[in-house]
């Protein structure tokens, strides 16, 4: 408790601290400057080369909500300990961080609405650790923890009533780096948020979601107390309208609606067979990333949910093949042996390119995927019955969020007695997409992007045209 007791002096200290340059009114300059911090959660560079992250994009949507003469630019900062000082220094105006609203922080900052709840769990390796029980399993345990975080907070708060228990507050690390850490066997327990557990899980699938550490915290963006009550106005109404229109439900699934729907076996099976069995298709992949434009990862994830990257599985409907085509689809695209490695994983990709086309132009990325995929494995009638159905529920039949909801209701009678196609298995495609998500993102993570020599985005519609025609 001495340790956050410090922390905090040093903290009011900075706010006290005047900065060198103070930042122009943001309506004056239309630049919102936002401190935030490298991170899974806030700001990161993804498998595509692209920035992403959650508060990247919640920052980036709310300069633009604000008209379009506003831009947003962004301060990082090394780790989450340095994000309130720099905040506290006038060198942002706001931070987007993923900061939890804690005690300690009240008191020097004020926070906008919340936008997200998050509980927080003892992380533990399941191979070496059984699951704590309770806080006195902790004691005698090698625990560390991200320095300056809620987590050093809240295991402070614990050890008023537990004083045997210590822990490591380390600076300089993430929580990332600690989980990494444990799954690797070289620290007993750490703290992390649930749906940061989950992530991580999808690369470790050792990691362990254990005890419970205290009740739900709320994460918000940070704003100084002396700072621009304009623009802190601005954000609550801004998070007040996406929370209504479906704008924050859609971006919260987008990282992480499917990090929860696979298993520790699926993601060991998975792991091992991208050793064994991918190597020995990984060129066709990239081959038809190059005609079709498709990220090769996802290609190969599609591949795997469908045959587990067995040239030669065959379901008991004469589905076969690597991408798992029924036979008047080949005959549609052209694919004369579905059993032929490079044939089916060109007509796999050339099928959901075809899907995506179908899809009215105004469902945006990576929405417009995932219910390419659906379709793939529903079809596009059914998906297009979903998103009916999305309507008339006032839900968005433009975003996989909400078609993901409705797509189950298929097998209900009174619901697809009322639509154009009938009866369908909906659960299916909801299971087949956050599972390819799920996997794609594993490639992301260990498999590098691959620079195609073709930008062929138009060369797969050719292909596709053409096929059709034959």
């Amino acid at each position: 408790m001495l340790r956050l007791i410090i922390i905090f002096a040093v903290l009011l200290l900075t706010a006290c601290q005047k900065p060198v340059k103070p930042l122009p009114d943001p309506r004056e300059s239309k630049e919102i400057v936002v401190v935030t911090h490298n991170g899974p959660n806030t700001y990161y560079i993804d498998g595509n080369d692209q920035i992403a992250g959650l508060e990247y994009d919640l920052a980036t949507k709310f300069a633009e909500s604000l008209g379009p003469e506003y831009s947003v630019r962004f301060v990082l900062v090394d780790n989450i300990t340095e994000v309130i000082p720099t905040l506290l220094k006038g060198e942002a105006h706001f931070a987007a961080a993923d900061l939890s609203i804690t005690h300690l922080r009240k008191h020097l900052v004020q926070f906008a609405v919340p936008y997200q709840n998050v509980q927080q769990h003892i992380v533990y390796n399941t191979e070496i650790n059984k699951a704590p029980k309770k806080i006195e399993d902790l004691i005698g345990k090698d625990i560390a923890v991200p320095a300056g975080t809620s987590y050093a907070e809240r295991l402070a708060e614990k050890a008023q009533n537990y004083p045997k228990l210590e822990w490591r507050a380390l600076e300089k690390v993430s929580a990332d780096e600690l989980m990494e850490q444990v799954a690797e066997g070289l620290l007993d327990y750490t703290v992390s948020d649930g749906h940061l557990v989950a992530m991580l899980r999808n690369y470790y699938p050792n990691l362990g979601i254990g005890l419970a550490l205290g009740k739900e915290e709320q994460i918000a963006w940070a704003f100084p107390k002396t700072g621009n009550r304009w623009l802190y106005d601005q954000a609550n109404l801004y998070f007040a309208r996406i929370q209504q229109d479906g704008t924050l439900r859609n971006l919260i699934d987008r990282y992480y609606g499917h990090s929860e729907r696979l298993d520790t076996l699926d993601v060991t099976t998975f792991l091992k067979r991208t050793r064994t069995l991918l190597p020995l298709y990984i060129d066709l992949f990239k081959e038809a990333q190059e005609i079709t434009g498709l990220d090769w990862r996802l290609l190969a994830a599609v591949s795997y949910r469908e045959s587990h990257w067995d040239r030669l599985n065959t379901s008991p409907t004469n589905v076969r093949g690597l991408m798992m085509l029924t036979e008047a689809t080949a005959d549609m695209l052209g694919v004369t042996d579905r059993l032929d490695a490079r044939q089916a994983i060109m007509g796999g990709a050339r099928y959901i390119i075809m899907l995506r086309d179908t899809i009215p132009k105004r469902v945006p990325e990576p929405d417009r995927t995932w219910m390419a995929l659906a379709a793939y494995n529903i079809g596009y009638a059914h998906l297009e019955d979903a998103r009916v159905l999305a309507q008339r529920m006032k839900l968005n039949p433009d975003s996989w969020a909400d078609v993901k909801k409705t797509l189950p209701l298929l097998n209900k009678v009174e619901y697809y007695s009322t639509v154009k196609y009938g009866f369908a298995r909906g659960g299916a495609p909801v299971i087949f997409v956050e599972s390819i998500r799920t996997y794609h993102k594993i490639l992301e993570k260990y498999e590098p992007p691959h620079s195609p020599l073709l930008p062929s985005f138009d060369l797969a519609r050719i292909f596709t045209q053409s096929t059709l025609v034959q």
